[in-house]
């Protein structure tokens, strides 16, 4: 049964959704428990940045090279079994770790399972993107990937606030507990849904399935091949403040630490703000992704030159909200102007082109704040992310008879 909800929260008028909702939230924040806890092991036993930053590389090396595989296995079967196997194996890879940092064990075990939770959470991702599809009705789906931005907003906030203090009086230990506890909820969660309330998403049929089939479907898709090259050079260029935030506060603005610390506190507000603006439009086009891409390119551009750290805060601000607005139009796009049985496939090269974003943009940004300086490199950024975006929207305009022809895949729906 449906509850009536206002338009901003209409998402959550379903049972399974409201269930999904605050298992995201609790799965977020055990999440970003570990991630801090583990990056302070892995500092605190070396003493290096480089070996944290090894640390997170292994941990998104398996999305770079076996995204369209994990694409496929989504397309192939039913997403929430897929996503039961990928909860029990992290859990038990949290409660492995849990132990290791308890015993004090070398790093190398350590590592081994750091790259075992990457390559879970590759092969899960695309099953939790069709999952989002299963538990709200189509005309719900973007609502509940912007109130979803919401929630990963909260999670990162309560788990960075709850490892801080825990890490300080507990140990770091009990962090990789609380993260296993968190996917024992997940797990509940996904026992105690109504079977009855799901909405059936179709899947591809053996010979229809397999990555080179997603990838002759996406050549004969020129809206989601633009939206991939779109969403590459905003994220790469446009997406990685911590960069040129860091350059300014060191740089320009003269702010120090605690300069960098308000300006990620700015920033962190602002897409909870994005994610509250995403939630209240009733459709997610493209023609607001553009619009929202052009706006925080321009934003980008002069932010560099705006007065002092106050200055500079105010314009980052909206454009951490442009960012998840745009972040949450695309993928909700991706997700319905996609075939149903194509969709893991989809989502598995949008996440494999946003971890290579993610690996080039930020030592280019970095490279451009030390050969131009921070706020050139801000001003280039910004004047490249708004040309990329008007060649996309001259690209979006052409007529569609000039897409390549391939018939839409033979799907059987369960």
């Amino acid at each position: 049964m449906r509850r009536t909800v206002p338009p901003m929260l209409r998402a959550l008028g379903n049972h399974n959704y409201r269930l999904w909702a605050l298992a995201d939230v609790v799965s977020v924040t055990g999440g970003w428990m570990q991630v801090l806890g583990l990056n302070w092991v892995v500092l605190a036993r070396t003493g290096s940045a480089t070996a944290v930053g090894f640390s997170v590389l292994i941990s998104t090396l398996p999305a770079l090279l076996l995204g369209p595989w994990a694409g496929a296995l989504a397309d192939r079967f039913p997403p929430r079994r897929l996503i039961v196997a990928g909860e029990v194996a992290h859990l038990v890879i949290a409660l492995l770790l849990a132990f290791l940092v308890w015993r004090e064990l070398p790093l190398t075990p350590i590592y081994a399972l750091t790259a075992a939770g990457g390559l879970v959470s590759t092969l899960e991702g695309p099953a939790l993107g069709r999952f989002a599809g299963q538990v709200v009705p189509r005309d719900d789906l973007g609502n509940a990937l912007a109130l979803g931005s919401l929630s990963n907003a909260i999670g990162r906030v309560l788990g960075m606030s709850l490892a801080g203090a825990l890490a300080a009086t507990v140990g770091d230990a009990p962090l990789f507990l609380i993260n296993a506890a968190s996917f024992l909820f997940v797990l509940g969660t996904l026992a105690v849904m109504r079977p009855g309330e799901f909405h059936p998403l179709a899947v591809s049929p053996p010979e229809e399935a397999g990555v080179r089939a997603g990838l002759v479907y996406l050549r004969g898709h020129r809206v989601l091949l633009v939206l991939f090259a779109l969403g590459f050079v905003l994220s790469a260029l446009g997406r990685n403040y911590q960069v040129t935030m860091a350059a300014m506060t060191e740089g320009p603005l003269h702010a120090g630490a605690g300069g960098y610390g308000a300006l990620s506190t700015v920033f962190a507000v602002g897409t909870v703000l994005g994610g509250v603006l995403a939630a209240r439009v009733r459709e997610l086009t493209v023609p607001l992704l553009l619009a929202a891409g052009a706006v925080t390119s321009v934003l980008q551009a002069v932010s560099g030159y705006a007065p002092g750290l106050l200055g500079f805060a105010v314009v980052i601000l909206p454009i951490a909200a442009g960012a998840v607005v745009i972040d949450t139009a695309k993928s909700t796009r991706l997700q319905l102007d996609a075939a149903e049985g194509m969709r893991g496939r989809v989502l598995a090269v949008h996440g494999t082109i946003a971890a290579g974003a993610g690996a080039v943009g930020a030592p280019l940004l970095g490279w451009l704040c030390e050969s131009l300086g921070p706020r050139e490199a801000l001003l280039v950024a910004g004047l490249v992310t708004l040309a990329v975006t008007a060649v996309a929207a001259a690209a979006l305009r052409k007529p569609r008879v000039a897409e390549i022809p391939v018939p839409e895949p033979a799907l059987a729906t369960v």
